[in-house]
C-alpha cells in the first residue's frame, strides 16, 4: 500500500515516502495495542455494572452474589498489569475516552453472545478457558463487529487493512500467557530484529529504484498484454516480488513467490493470482537464464546447484 501510495504521488520523494512507510507500521503496532486496551474497557464496564448493583437501594440477590468471572478474568488482570504494555500505553497516549460508545456496545453485544452465556456458566475455572475466552473475544465479537471497523476506520486510514493482521498478533500474543507470566511476559515487538527492521526499508528502496528494470521483464513476459492494461496493484505486486528474488539472495525463490502470490489474493481482483503466478514464473526463469540473481544459504533451498 506504501509503493501504492508513491505511485499515485505527483513527486518522487522516496525520503518522504519512507517516512511515510514507517509511521504506518508503527500505526499498526498502535491499533495492537490499542485491541487489547478495549478488552480492559469493556472489562471495566463489566466492573462497574457490578458495583453499581451493589449500590441499589433495593439489590436482588443476583444483584448481591454477582458472578464475576469476566470481572476478575486473570488473563484481563496480567493485561492490565503487563509492564511492556503499560509503557506502550503511556509513550503512546492511546486511549478509548472519545469513542466510549464502542466498548459499551461490544459489551452489549458480549451479554446477548452465546459464547459469553457459557463461559460465564461453565464450572471451568482454569487459565485455558479464561485464556480461550479473551482469545474469542477478540477474534470472534471484535472481529465482526461493524461498528468497531467504522471507529478504526475513522480514527486512521493506516487501520483500513490491518484489522485481520493485527487480531492474528493479538491471538498469537495471549497464547503465549501463562498462569505464571505474571505482569513480565513480552508483548509482540514492533520487529522482530533489526534485520527485519531492515528488511522492510531496503525492499520498498529497491523496489522504487528498480522500477525500469521490474517493468521490462513484466513487459517481457506479458504476451498479448501492455504494461499499461495491466492494474496497477497487479503491477506492484510483482514489482516487490522481482525486487525480493533480485535483491535479497538468502531467501528462496519459492518463498517468495508464495508470499506474493497471496498477497495479490488479498489486495488485488480474484484472477489476479492466477495470472501474477504465471507471470512471475516466467519472469524468475528469465532473470534465472540472465544470472541476475545468485542465492546462498537459506535462499539455495530449491535451486540447482551447479
Amino acid at each position: 500500500m506504501a509503493l501504492y501510495a508513491f505511485n499515485r504521488r505527483d513527486d518522487s520523494d522516496l525520503v518522504r515516502a519512507e517516512s511515510e512507510l514507517t509511521f504506518s507500521i508503527t500505526k499498526t503496532y498502535d491499533l495492537y495495542h490499542y485491541l487489547l486496551l478495549l478488552v480492559l474497557e469493556i472489562n471495566d464496564i463489566a466492573s462497574e455494572k457490578i458495583e453499581q448493583a451493589l449500590q441499589k437501594k433495593i439489590p436482588t440477590p443476583e444483584d448481591l452474589n454477582p458472578n464475576r468471572k469476566f470481572a476478575d478474568n486473570p488473563v484481563i488482570i496480567q493485561i492490565r498489569g503487563n509492564l511492556s504494555f503499560n509503557k506502550y500505553l503511556s509513550s503512546s497516549k492511546l486511549s478509548w475516552v472519545n469513542f466510549t460508545h464502542i466498548p459499551r456496545s461490544l459489551y452489549n453485544k458480549m451479554l446477548n453472545w452465546d459464547v459469553y452465556s457459557e463461559y460465564m456458566a461453565s464450572e471451568d475455572n482454569s487459565y485455558t478457558s479464561h485464556r480461550k475466552f479473551v482469545i474469542r473475544l477478540i477474534t470472534e465479537l471484535f472481529y465482526d463487529s461493524e461498528d468497531l471497523e467504522n471507529c478504526l476506520e475513522e480514527q486512521s486510514i493506516y487501520w483500513n487493512d490491518d484489522i485481520d493482521y493485527v487480531i492474528v498478533m493479538v491471538e498469537k500474543t495471549l497464547k503465549k500467557f501463562k498462569a505464571e507470566s505474571g505482569d513480565k511476559i513480552q508483548l509482540m515487538t514492533l520487529f522482530k530484529n533489526k534485520e527485519d527492521e531492515d528488511f522492510v526499508k531496503l525492499l520498498f528502496r529497491k523496489a522504487i529504484i528498480n522500477t525500469k528494470q521490474c517493468s521490462e521483464l513484466i513487459d517481457n513476459n506479458t504476451t498479448n498484454w501492455e504494461v499499461e492494461r495491466i492494474a496497477l496493484m497487479d503491477i506492484l505486486v510483482m514489482q516487490l516480488a522481482i525486487t525480493e528474488v533480485i535483491e535479497f539472495p538468502e531467501i528462496p525463490v519459492k518463498v517468495t513467490l508464495n508470499e506474493y502470490i497471496e498477497i495479490a489474493k488479498y489486495y488485488c481482483t480474484p484472477k489476479s493470482s492466477t495470472f501474477v503466478n504465471g507471470i512471475l514464473d516466467n519472469i524468475v526463469k528469465e532473470i534465472r537464464e540472465k544470472g541476475l540473481f545468485r542465492k546462498y544459504g537459506r535462499g539455495l533451498v530449491g535451486e540447482t546447484v551447479i
